[in-house]
């Protein structure tokens, strides 16, 4: 109960505040602009975000097995920070360089506030490498700016379609869930925090699936991508874990940056290049597209979670190596699609 009761809160306050915000902003015509990427046109509220964020942090605060440390409130603090920041990216585009700015100092903030990376697990030996200290504590700084950035961002240009992104978040939730259980892990309160994202995340799920009533934006985008990086810190810093579990939308990421800077393009302006897209033009479903990401994803947690250290390292390049696999053999599709046609 424990688990379950902040879980089903959250999931029914999610609900109805993201039903409310889907009827206040259709009858004032407050729907936020039209994304580059995203595919709908102009009916559709970007502002489930709002909603998101708000429902988290009120359940965290009024759980009573919860110690709101400094580190919580730097979490907490910080998701306030976000919608601050990215609410107006909803309503008007900002340039890239403001949201780059906005992260960064996210980052900074967190890692003040004590939200730290203190050790690494080397995935070659399963040794235990300090950043607790020295040129450990700047290594540590960065590490932390990357990894807060890496899934902010892999999960913003992973939300194009209906279900996609808030889908992944949810199951990479539930993997850091069943693994703050773990002996060597062994934090409930880790397990409560997962267990109130995943209601939140499901609760905006019931709107978001195909064809959505509500799209998170980059707000809700956002705090998605930064609740799973700092959970996976709290967590013990299980960032070979998450990573592991979020291979699809990270590989995606540094797969599309690769592809606009051998295109001499900006890495920061919005395209649709990214895989979800692709196999749209190949003729998928959006339904099959995000059902697709959801089994794969569901079955690589599952690996996860029953993998130790040496091992991730193994089973990540194993990963990566296949989804890069993927990604080609679509490439090569859709070019004799686009060849044929001519």
């Amino acid at each position: 109960m424990k688990y379950l009761i902040p879980f089903l809160i959250s999931f029914s306050l999610t609900v109805i505040s993201v039903y409310a915000v889907i009827l206040f902003t259709s009858k004032i015509k407050w729907l936020g602009r039209e994304g580059l990427r995203h595919i709908h046109k102009g009916n559709v509220s970007r502002l489930g975000g709002l909603a998101m964020i708000i429902v988290f942090d009120l359940v965290i605060l009024i759980n009573k097995d919860l110690f709101i440390s400094s580190q919580l409130y730097g979490f907490l603090i910080s998701n306030i920070i976000l919608l601050s920041i990215y609410f107006w990216d909803d309503m008007k585009e900002i340039r890239w360089k403001i949201q780059l700015f906005g992260q960064i100092a996210v980052s900074l903030f967190v890692f003040i506030m004590g939200i730290r990376i203190y050790y690494i697990t080397n995935p070659l030996n399963g040794g235990i490498i300090k950043l607790d200290s020295g040129i450990g504590t700047i290594f540590s700084v960065l590490l932390v700016i990357f990894w807060l950035i890496l899934l902010m961002n892999s999960i913003n240009w992973l939300d194009g379609i209906d279900g996609l992104s808030g889908g992944i978040t949810f199951i990479t939730a539930i993997t850091i869930f069943f693994l703050s259980f773990r002996l060597e892990v062994n934090q409930p309160p880790i397990a409560i925090m997962c267990a109130i994202l995943m209601g939140t995340i499901l609760g905006f799920l019931v709107f978001n699936f195909y064809p959505s009533k509500i799209l998170a934006g980059t707000t809700g985008a956002m705090f998605m991508g930064f609740s799973l990086a700092i959970l996976a810190i709290f967590a013990g810093t299980k960032i070979a874990t998450s990573l592991l579990v979020l291979a699809i939308p990270v590989v995606d990421f540094f797969w599309v940056i690769g592809e606009r800077i051998r295109n001499k393009k900006s890495i920061f302006i919005p395209d649709r290049n990214h895989l979800h897209y692709k196999l749209m033009e190949l003729g998928w479903s959006q339904r099959k597209i995000v059902l697709s990401y959801w089994i794969v994803t569901g079955i690589i947690a599952g690996v996860a979670l029953n993998t130790r250290a040496i091992g991730k390292g193994v089973t990540l390049f194993l990963v990566v190596i296949i989804i890069m696999g993927v990604i080609l053999v679509i490439n090569k599709k859709i070019s004799k699609l686009g060849n044929a046609k001519r």
